[in-house]
C-alpha cells in the first residue's frame, strides 16, 4: 500500500535530518524563506519530525488510519485512482493544513514548523467521515467515543489550544488538516463516483443508548 511507502519516506528523511542539521533547516517550514520564493517548504516540512517520539506517533496514526481511507478509494475508484486520489489527500493537505499559518507568521523570521501532523489530521478525519460509528481513543486512556464524536470533541480541544497559543504545537494545522480532509472527500466523491457522503456519513449514525456514546476498556 501506498500508505507503507509514506510512511518509510517520511521516517528515513526524518531520522537522517536528526543528525543533518543542513538538511533540517532546508526542509523546514520557514514562513519567511517560502514568502520569497522557497514554495517546496510547503511540502518538505512534513517529511520532518522533531524527535522520534513526534515521528512515531505520527506515522503510528497514519498507519492506523490510512490503510482505511487507502482501501475506500481503491474499493470505489479502482487500484490506480483509489492510490492517486489517496496521494492527492495526503500531499495537498500539507499545504493546506500549513496556509493559515503561513498567512499569520509570513512576517516571523523566527518561526518554524515540522511535522506531518496536518496531512495525518486530514487522513483521521476523512477516516471518521466514512466510518462515524468505529470507536476511538487516545493511547493508553482506556475511553472510547464514536468517531464523529471523538473528531467533534478533537475540533473544540484544538481550537481552544489554538486560541491559547499553546508552544511547541501547531494546533492550527490540525485543525485546517482535519476540516481539509473532510472537503476533499465529499468533493471527489460527489464529483467522479456521484456518491454523497455526508448523506451516508448522516445515515450510518445510531445512538440508541448511552452505551453507543461512551465505551470503557481496552
Amino acid at each position: 500500500m501506498i500508505t507503507f511507502i509514506i510512511i518509510g519516506i517520511t521516517a528515513i528523511i526524518s531520522i537522517a535530518a536528526f543528525s543533518n542539521y543542513t538538511m533540517m533547516d532546508k526542509f523546514i517550514f520557514c514562513p519567511t524563506e517560502a514568502k520569497h520564493g522557497q514554495w517546496y517548504r510547503f511540502f518538505t516540512y512534513g517529511v520532518l519530525h522533531a524527535d522520534y517520539t513526534h515521528l512515531i506517533f505520527n506515522m503510528f496514526t497514519l498507519y492506523f488510519f490510512g490503510g482505511d481511507i487507502e482501501q475506500a478509494f481503491k474499493t470505489i475508484f479502482g487500484q490506480q485512482m483509489g492510490t492517486i486520489y489517496f496521494l492527492l489527500l495526503y500531499i495537498t493537505a500539507l499545504p493546506v493544513s500549513i496556509l493559515p499559518t503561513y498567512l499569520k507568521q509570513k512576517d516571523n523570521t523566527n518561526y518554524r514548523s515540522l511535522g506531518a501532523s496536518g496531512a495525518v489530521s486530514a487522513i483521521i478525519f476523512a477516516y471518521i467521515l466514512v466510518n462515524p460509528m468505529n470507536y476511538m481513543g487516545v493511547l493508553f486512556i482506556p475511553i472510547w467515543l464514536p468517531a464523529f464524536l471523538f473528531g467533534i470533541i478533537f475540533l473544540l480541544i484544538s481550537v481552544s489550544l489554538d486560541k491559547k497559543q499553546s508552544k511547541g504545537v501547531n494546533h492550527s494545522a490540525h485543525i485546517t488538516g482535519g476540516l481539509y480532509g473532510l472537503v476533499f472527500m465529499v468533493a471527489v466523491f460527489i464529483a467522479f463516483a456521484n456518491i454523497n457522503l455526508v448523506i451516508e456519513f448522516a445515515d450510518k449514525i445510531k445512538i440508541d443508548s448511552l452505551g453507543d456514546l461512551i465505551r470503557f476498556g481496552y
